[in-house]
């Protein structure tokens, strides 16, 4: 890290499972590090198992966990999701698509940041469906 950047974890958020933050400020700008439906407790939003191993997974339950998720870990740095201008999203499969768009216009619009989509083979827990990344624009007077 240099001097004019710097990294944290937010608090009430999952733990990172690997040696990262939740978001490093570089200048005026944030990056979100790749976000998750995971909560503090390690259960998923949009997620469970029954007691025979039988995933349920909810793409549209996840999908809004990680953009609020997203948008708490913007928060704890002053700014919120009218600040980014760039999403990556990762998807397990594009057959989930469809339900994924549908709660990202919840949140964003045709003016809002730009969007790239790529599915992935998997995530790092087999009931993640999604996982998104995000770079906010977030002055630092603007931030205070």
């Amino acid at each position: 890290m240099t001097q004019s950047s710097q990294a944290r974890l937010v608090q009430g958020k999952a733990t990172p499972r690997g040696r990262f933050p939740h978001v490093v400020r570089a200048g005026d700008f944030l990056f979100v590090s790749g976000t998750s439906s995971r909560r503090p407790d390690n259960s998923f939003a949009g997620a469970s198992a029954d007691e025979f191993g039988t995933a349920s997974v909810d793409i549209r339950q996840q999908t809004r966990a990680v953009i609020e998720n997203i948008r708490d870990i913007l928060r704890a740095e002053g700014a919120d999701l009218r600040n980014v201008v760039e999403i990556t999203a990762f998807l397990v499969s594009m057959h989930d698509f469809g339900g994924y768009n549908e709660v990202y216009a919840e949140y964003f619009d045709e003016g809002g940041p730009t969007r790239t989509t790529v599915a992935v083979h998997q995530l790092p827990h087999p009931l993640l469906t999604i996982e998104i990344k995000a770079i906010a624009y977030a002055p630092r007077a603007q931030a205070q």
